[in-house]
């Protein structure tokens, strides 16, 4: 009679210790980042994406607002200081990045090409761990020379501006030996 039970408890033992290592040893976890934990003050016509939600995931931390016809960064992504990777690429952003673009201080790789932007802020030298920029395609007429401070930087992509050639000389004596810089 003991024996009957004992088949079942172990196949239950197997389930259950299955799940547990699926739930320990997941490969990839997703997190949604609603439109609505967006900052309140700010403008719908600014924060519109194209999806209802945008997906980061956890074991890569990417976050990908491409093409959204963004004018502007929206404010919450100024928080997610584990961000590793932010492609904003193919919007319509003005202006600058928000000088607060330092907090992101994870972020290995910042796409910003093909947008409007006609500067690009000094605090963008303080993200130490950035390896790839990209600011191809822009408005961009000046460069800030903080940039030179990007000591892990691989790849600097700054082809279709039109920027002082001055300022990349400047740029370049700061920047590891083996940068690739794309004109």
């Amino acid at each position: 009679m003991k024996t009957r039970y004992v088949v079942p408890l172990v196949l239950a033992v197997f389930v259950a210790s299955g799940l547990f290592y699926k739930q320990l040893f997941k490969t990839q976890s997703v997190q949604q980042v609603s439109k609505t934990q967006n900052s309140a003050n700010e403008s719908q016509e600014s924060e519109k994406i194209d999806s209802q939600t945008v997906i980061v995931t956890n074991t890569k931390n990417i976050l990908d607002l491409s093409n959204q016809n963004l004018e502007k960064l929206p404010s919450y992504v100024l928080g997610l200081s584990n961000l590793e990777e932010l492609n904003i690429s193919n919007n319509k952003i003005t202006g600058a990045l928000p000088a607060e673009i330092h907090d992101l201080s994870s972020l290995r790789i910042l796409n910003a090409s093909n947008n409007l932007m006609t500067g690009v802020p000094a605090e963008v030298g303080q993200l130490q761990n950035l390896e790839v920029l990209d600011l191809s395609n822009n408005r961009l007429t000046g460069l800030p020379y903080e940039l030179g401070n990007l000591k892990k930087l691989k790849q600097l992509n700054l082809s279709g501006n039109n920027y002082a050639q001055q300022d990349l000389e400047i740029i370049k004596k700061g920047l590891p030996s083996d940068v690739e810089i794309i004109l």
